[in-house]
This record gives structure tokens, sequence and C-alpha cells, in this order.
């Protein structure tokens, strides 16, 4: 009872915080979707953080880390230095250059807003819709495992309350209402992470005997390197790097550096950001390693170690902590699948049907079809949160990401040019992991970025020498 009440009591300060945000709002489309391009650095960092690391770090990277031992470290520096460049060197001018170009949403930013490049809006919503979609059903699922433990109800039953949830307070105040409980859920995070953490490693005996029982279990979980690498280390490495890198073309990320009040916060911002992220990353890969050793039945009995999580803290914590952790990790799911929600409405709304794009009703008509068909995704969809989203990441890393670039430098690109990148960079994601079936020794990210790439510096080649 006390699992149930704690988390419940979470569950609805998450949502009065969305409702009340609403109360700060305007009935217009820039407010909607861009919270009138007023949020300040702190909450725009705490935002960030909530959103770009989700359930899939709850689930989907403790899972890894409890296959993969401490090698999954590399997943984590791949995406600090990922995060470390955007913010360093594409947000701000991504920043100054969609308020000059009165952009609301990505696909008009890629399209620098121009009718000339109605292509670029067209293929690029259609992009999002799916790849996107697909993050997002993925942050359901991983909701749906938390729900699961907590209440022991139907998993698609699960899927459904998420939803609703998310629903509700992106009625209520659009991005405005995903930022400010994003600020709360990340709080959550930390702490219930940090915590959980420490209270595991405890009861492995220290960080002497944690490590000492990881390498008698298997020594290859205290191997930095895993063995049998097809491509070797530099492969290995370089692919977590792409996967890394893939953080400049997600839109629900992105769009956080469209909100901030000043590009000038983006610094203060950037640095508030990389320190959450850093903390909570290497906490989350601790307990995937903590739960190697206190539940080593995960690998013969429990079919899906995602639950580890959840799992270890039932085994570890009185109920009213155990019902902060799940808090915790619903939250996670919550604060990236709101964002997703409004990225993929944005649009649908802005973007493929731009008619109404001034219309605030029409808004939350895309928010309620977005949700409808992120739900259907999720209750059809494989169960395996980190494989799901590594394959929506990097498709959208690849697709949108350099494009994000060449637009925030201002660099030269017409229509024909852009549409051609982005159909390179789906194509070669998908070739990488369906056709080749080579991601489980490099990141389809990689080749996937490095491809639209490859076809913008040839283009730039021909079109310089014909000058």
């Amino acid at each position: 009872m006390s699992v149930t009440i704690s988390f419940i009591a979470f569950l609805l300060l998450f949502v009065g915080v969305g409702i009340y945000s609403a109360s700060r709002k305007k009935n217009t489309t820039t407010d909607y979707l861009l919270a009138s391009r007023n949020v300040g650095f702190r909450l725009t960092a705490l935002s960030a953080f909530a959103t770009a690391h989700s359930g899939y770090m709850f689930t989907g990277l403790i899972g890894y880390t409890y296959i993969a031992g401490i090698s999954a470290i590399w997943l984590i520096m791949g995406s600090l230095i990922g995060d470390t460049l955007a913010w360093t060197f594409v947000y701000k001018p991504l920043r100054t250059l969609s308020e000059k170009n009165a952009s609301e949403t990505v696909g008009a930013f890629l399209a620098n807003n121009q009718k000339k490049n109605r292509w670029i809006s067209i293929i690029s919503t259609l992009i999002i819709l799916i790849f996107l979609g697909a993050y997002a059903s993925a942050q359901l699922m991983a909701g749906s495992k938390a729900l699961s433990v907590l209440f022991n109800w139907d998993y698609n039953w699960n899927i459904i309350v998420g939803a609703t949830v998310v629903l509700l307070y992106c009625f209520s105040g659009g991005i405005r209402a995903s930022i400010w409980t994003d600020a709360v859920q990340s709080v959550v995070m930390i702490f219930a992470m940090i915590g959980l953490l420490i209270i595991a490693v405890i009861a492995c005996g220290g960080v002497g005997a944690l490590w000492s029982q990881l390498e008698s279990a298997d020594p290859l979980l205290v191997d930095l390197i895993p063995s049998n690498l097809k491509f070797g280390v530099i492969g290995f490495l370089l692919g977590w790097l792409g996967s890394g890198m893939a953080i400049f073309g997600q839109p629900h990320i992105i769009v956080r550096a469209m909100v901030i009040d000043s590009a000038k916060q983006i610094r203060s911002s950037r640095n508030l950001y990389i320190f959450f992220y850093a903390v909570f990353a290497f906490a989350a890969i601790g307990v995937g390693l903590t739960a190697r050793v206190l539940m080593p039945q995960l690998m013969e009995v429990v079919n899906d170690r995602e639950m580890a999580l959840p799992l270890l803290s039932l085994q570890l914590l009185p109920g009213v902590f155990v019902g902060i952790i799940l808090a915790g990790l619903f939250a996670a799911v919550i604060s990236t699948i709101d964002s997703q929600v409004l990225s993929c409405s944005a649009a649908l709304t802005q973007d493929l049907f731009p008619l109404g794009s001034k219309s605030y009703k029409m808004a939350k008509v895309g928010t309620l079809v977005t949700i409808v068909l992120i739900t259907t995704m999720a209750l059809m969809a494989n169960r395996n949160v980190f494989s799901l989203v590594n394959l929506a990441w990097s498709a959208l890393g690849a697709t949108i990401g350099p494009l994000v670039v060449v637009r925030a430098w201002q660099l030269r690109m017409n229509c024909a040019i852009g549409v051609i990148m982005m159909l390179t960079g789906t194509a070669t994601t998908l070739i990488w992991r369906f056709g080749l079936n080579l991601s489980g020794y490099v990141s389809e990210a990689l080749p996937g970025i490095a491809m639209p790439i490859l076809v913008y510096l040839i283009y730039r080649v021909c079109t310089t020498n014909r000058k």
C-alpha cells in the first residue's frame, strides 16, 4: 500500500505542476509549441536533461549494463561528447536563426521557413512522425514496465494509462507544461537513481566487493572493451561516438534550444545540463552493475533484463521508497513522451498541413492525433526498449542531424540536396541494421550520419568547381 501511495503522490505532483503551468500560458501556437521563447536557462537545462535521458536510462541502459558490464560506459562517453558539441557549436546559432526566420518547428527551421524548400519540410515531417513516434512508443513501453511491477496491471492497459497522463498536461499548457513538469521530474529522477545506487552498493558489500563479484561472475563484465569486435576497438568506439552525435537530430531536444529566452544563456544551460547528465548516467550504470550481482537469476529466469531497476528496488527498499524509485522511472518516461508528442504534433499541424498552422485548436487536435498514433505503435511494438530507442535515435540523428548543422551554420544548400541527404541518412541506417545486420558491432548512427555528410561534401565540391 505504501508503494502505491508514494507513487500516486508523485504522479499527482507532476500532473499538478503541468496544470498549474496553464496559468502562464497564452492561447497562441507560438506559446503552445515554444512557450513564447521565454524560458530561463535553468528550466531549459533541467527540461532538456529530463527529456533527453528518459525511461531508456532507467530500463534500456540498465538492462544493457546488466549484460555488457562496465563497457556500457562508452555509450555514456559518446553521449557526453555529442551533447557538449551540440550545446557549444549548434544550439546558439540555431536559437538565433530560428527566431530570425520565425521558425516554430524543426521542419520549418530545416526549410529555412521558405516555400521553395517545402519538400524539406514534408520529408522531415514524415521522418519525424515515423521515428520520433517509434521513440515515444518505446517510452510508453518503459512506463508500462514500471506499472506492471507496481500494480501487476495488464501491460497494454499500462500503456493507455501513461498516454492519458501525457495527454492531460500537454493539453493543459503545451510545451510550457512539459518544461515545468520536466524540471520537477528531473530532480526526482536524479535522487531516485543515486539513492538506489548507494543502497545497492552497500548491499553488495561496498565498491571493492562489487567489483570482485562481477569479476567472479564473468571477467568480461569488468573489461572496458568487449571481446569479438567485428571492426576492432576503433570501430566499437567510433560507433558509440556516432550514437552520441545523433543528438543533433533529435527534434524534442533541439526545440529546447529554441525556447530559451536568450541565445546568450545557452552556455549556462549547457553547463548545468552536462553536470546533471553525467551524475545521472554514471549512477544508472552503477545500478546496472549492482543488479547483476544482487539478482543473477535475471540471466536465467527473467527474460526481460530491462526490469532490473524496479525488481532491484522491490528487493532492497521499503515500500515508500520503492514508490519514489518507480515514480522516478515514470517521470523519466513522461518527461520524454510529452516533448516527443508535441514535436510530432508540431510537425503534423505546422509543416505537413500548414493551412491550420496558426490555429491553437488545430495544434491541440494534432496532439490528440499524435497520442493515438503513438499509443497504437506501443501496443503493437516489440517490448525491447533499448533496441527500439537505439534505432529511432540513430535514424533521427542521421536524417535530421546533418541538416540541422548545415542550417545552423548557414552553409549553402538547396532543397534537392537537403532531401537527398535526409533520404540517404534514413536508407543507410535501415540497411546497416536490417540489411547488413551490423548494428550489434557498430551503431548504425555512425554510417547513417557519415553518408549524408559525404553527400553534402560532394555537392559543395561540385558546385564550387562550377564557379
